[in-house]
C-alpha cells in the first residue's frame, strides 16, 4: 500500500475514532454542562432572594404567614421559606422528590439557611430535572452536526495537505527511481521542497546514482581496454604455436600438445571478442538506423546455422510472418541475438529432437518472436541468473561454452529496448521469447 493510502486511511480512521468518542461521550457531557449550569441558576435564584429579604424583609414574602411557597404555572420551578431552628446551618444542593399539588416530580433543590429579622428561615429553590434533560437532545443534536461538519472539514484539508507535503516524495519516486534506467547516463534535477528529510534523500539517491554510473564507466572502459589489448599478445602466442608447429625439430607429442595450446587460444580470443562486442554495445558505439524483414533475419541465421541441425538430426518447424519490418534496429546484432538463441536450441537440444519457431503480432503493435526447442531445459534456481556473464547452466555439459551468449543476447536486447522471457522446464525443452516495442516494428 502506498504511503499516501495509508496516511488517508490513517486519517481517516482517526476521525472516525473521534466521532464515535464523542457521540458515545456526548450525553454525559451534556448532562454534566447541564447540571452545573442548573446549579448555576439555582445559585442566582438564591442570591436574587437573599437581595429582597435584605431589601424589604422576609415579610414580603411571608406576609403574615408562617411559611411561604411559590412555584411556577407549569411547576417547572418553586421556591419556598419556612422558619427553623436559630442556629441550624445548611447549604447544599441534591436532587430530590417533591409533591406538589398531589403530584410527584424530581426536582434539582437548592437547600439554604439564613437569619432574618431575628429569625432563621430555610429557603429552597427547585426546577424540575425534565425541564433540565429536555434540552440535552437538541444540544447533542446540534454538537454532533457541529462535530461532524467540523471533522469533514478538517479530513478534506488534512487530505489535501498530506497530497501536497507528499508531493515532493512522489516526484523523486518517479524521476530517481522509476523512470531511470540504469547507467543513468542523464543529469539528476534536484526536486523542489522544503521539506528537509525529502532533500536528504533526493541528495543521497542523486549522488548515489552518480557513484554507480562512475563505477559502471570504470568497469565499462576496463573491460575495453583489456579485451583490446589482449588481442595482441593472443595473436603474438598464436603465430608463435604456428610457427613452431611447421619446424622439423618439433616430436608428434609436442605437436599434439600445440595444437591443444592452440584450442586454448582460440577459446580464449573468442571469450576476448564477446567480452570486447558486449563492451561497444554497452558504449552505444553500433548504429539503430537499419531494417530488416523478419523472413531475411532468420533465413541469413538458418543459412549459417543449418549444418549443425543436421548433425544433431533435428527438425526445425517456423511460422514466421516473413515481410514484416524490423525498424530502428542494427542488423547484425540483431542477427547476433537471433543466431545465439537458436545456436542455444541446437547445442542444448536431444538427438532427434526439434525446434519450432513461430511469432505473434498483438493488438497493441508490438511483435513477439517464439524459440522452443525439445532440449534438456534449465532449472528453475537457474532462470534468474542465466543472463549473468559466465554463468552456465548446465556445467555438466561439455558443449555448455563459455558463459558469454545469454550475456550478448540480454545486452542487445537492453540497447534495443526488446525484452527477452525465458519458460523452461527441466528434461521437456526451453522457449525463448523476443518481445519487440511498437516502435521497432514497421508494416508488411
Amino acid at each position: 500500500m502506498k504511503l499516501i493510502s495509508k496516511l488517508t486511511l490513517f486519517i481517516t480512521l482517526s476521525k472516525l475514532a473521534i466521532v464515535l468518542l464523542f457521540v458515545l461521550t456526548l450525553p454525559y457531557l451534556i448532562e454534566g454542562i447541564a447540571r452545573t449550569y442548573t446549579d448555576y441558576y439555582l445559585r442566582q435564584q438564591q442570591e436574587k432572594v437573599l437581595e429582597v429579604v435584605a431589601r424589604n424583609g422576609v415579610e414580603s414574602y411571608l406576609q403574615g404567614e408562617e411559611s411561604y411557597g411559590g412555584y411556577t404555572i407549569l411547576k417547572e420551578e418553586y421556591i419556598s421559606l419556612e422558619p427553623v431552628a436559630k442556629g441550624f446551618k445548611i447549604d447544599t444542593i441534591y436532587t430530590d422528590e417533591r409533591i406538589i399539588e398531589q403530584d410527584t416530580l424530581n426536582y434539582r433543590v437548592l437547600t439554604h439557611s439564613f437569619p432574618a429579622d431575628s429569625g432563621t428561615y430555610l429557603m429552597e429553590v427547585g426546577k424540575t430535572i425534565d425541564t433540565i434533560d429536555q434540552y440535552n437532545r437538541p444540544l447533542q443534536r446540534i454538537a454532533t452536526y457541529v462535530l461532524l461538519a467540523l471533522i469533514l472539514i478538517t479530513l478534506v484539508v488534512d487530505l489535501f495537505y498530506t497530497r501536497y507535503l507528499l508531493r515532493p516524495l512522489g516526484e523523486i519516486i518517479n524521476t530517481k527511481i522509476r523512470n531511470r534506467k540504469f547507467p543513468f547516463n542523464e543529469n539528476s534535477i534536484p526536486v523542489k521542497t522544503t521539506t528537509t528529510d525529502f532533500q536528504y534523500l533526493d541528495t543521497s539517491l542523486i549522488s548515489l546514482m552518480q557513484q554507480i554510473h562512475e563505477a559502471f564507466e570504470k568497469e565499462r572502459e576496463f573491460t575495453a581496454n583489456a579485451s583490446h589489448e589482449l588481442m595482441t599478445p593472443i595473436g603474438i602466442l598464436q603465430n608463435k604455436i604456428e610457427n613452431l608447429m611447421v619446424e622439423p625439430e618439433v616430436t608428434e607429442l609436442v605437436q599434439l600438445r600445440l595444437i591443444g595450446m592452440q584450442r586454448t587460444l582460440n577459446r580464449l580470443k573468442r571469450i576476448v571478442h564477446s567480452l570486447l562486442l558486449i563492451s561497444r554495445i554497452e558504449n552505444e558505439q553500433f548504429s539503430k538506423k537499419e531494417s530488416v524483414t523478419v523472413g531475411e533475419l532468420f533465413a541469413d541465421v538458418l543459412d549459417e546455422i543449418n549444418h549443425r541441425l543436421s548433425e544433431k538430426e533435428i527438425s526445425l518447424e517456423t511460422k514466421l510472418s516473413e515481410h514484416l519490418l524490423l525498424v530502428n534496429i542494427n542488423r547484425d546484432l540483431l542477427f547476433q541475438l537471433v543466431y545465439n538463441l537458436v545456436n542455444n536450441a541446437i547445442r542444448y537440444n536431444k538427438t532427434n529432437g526439434s525446434i519450432r519457431i513461430w511469432d505473434q503480432l498483438n493488438s497493441d503493435g508490438s511483435y513477439g518472436i517464439h524459440i522452443t526447442d525439445t532440449g534438456i531445459g534449465i532449472s528453475e534456481d537457474e532462470l534468474g541468473t542465466i543472463f549473468n556473464r559466465f554463468k552456465k547452466a548446465n556445467q555438466s555439459e561439455e558443449s555448455a561454452g563459455y558463459g558469454l551468449g545469454l550475456s550478448i543476447v540480454k545486452s542487445i536486447a537492453d540497447y534495443h529496448q526488446i525484452k527477452i522471457g525465458i519458460i523452461s522446464e527441466l528434461s521437456k525443452g526451453t522457449t525463448f521469447t523476443i518481445a519487440f516495442p511498437e516502435e521497432l516494428v514497421g508494416k508488411e
